[in-house]
């Protein structure tokens, strides 16, 4: 069965100005429908068709750059959709705080390690939570359309929040102020996803 995108929660304007609604859509319509059908493409008849997303990538072949790329990039933008929204977010609490404060301390421990990461992420890349079995969560980030689910690369737990930090998330409105774009994201957090991420993941 070949991967669909999903349907977005929220209209393109809805994050505005966080997130203007042009970028919005060309992400949306222009580069995770484009990461869609070159994966459908990269799996049909192989041993992927047909296996999820997480399978796929937990078990790939690091050099099958066709489904690694587009693979990647369907499952992380997949993931940030739905990790941001503008209404109903919920606050950082219950399990995932406590994890998040006996790894990093405080919120601003955790945000600025966070920040960092995605801001030090050199050309394009992601900034990720990860959380490992057993609940113990960290920090990483992955260049391109990698993540942690794949062999040997990030911090190797399971992906519960994400940021893109590809020019094409943020440019039109940014430009070059990447940390400004990062500020913004943590103003659009939809926490009651994260947790929900979390406690299926640890």
């Amino acid at each position: 069965m070949a991967f669909e995108l999903p349907k977005l929660k929220y209209a393109y304007d809805a994050l505005e100005p966080k997130i203007d609604a042009r970028t919005m859509e060309i992400h949306y319509t222009k580069h995770h429908q484009g990461y869609t059908n070159k994966l459908n493409d990269a799996i049909k008849g192989t041993d992927h068709d047909g296996k999820s997303i997480e399978n796929i990538l937990s078990n790939l072949d690091m050099a099958n750059t066709a489904v690694r790329n587009n693979g990647g990039g369907f499952y992380n933008h997949s993931l940030f959709w739905e990790v941001i929204n503008p209404n109903d977010k919920g606050h950082l609490s219950g399990d995932l705080k406590e994890a998040i404060m006996d790894k990093y301390t405080s919120f601003e421990a955790f945000k600025a390690e966070f920040s960092k990461a995605a801001a030090t992420q050199f050309g394009s890349g992601w900034a990720w939570l990860c959380v490992h079995e057993g609940g113990k969560v960290e920090i990483c980030s992955t260049p391109n359309q990698d993540n942690s689910l794949m062999p040997g690369v990030g911090c190797g737990g399971h992906p519960i929040l994400g940021l893109d930090v590809w020019e094409h998330a943020y440019y039109l409105n940014y430009q070059n102020r990447r940390p400004d774009y990062i500020d913004a994201f943590f103003d659009l957090i939809n926490w009651n996803e994260v947790e929900r991420r979390y406690a299926k993941a640890k």
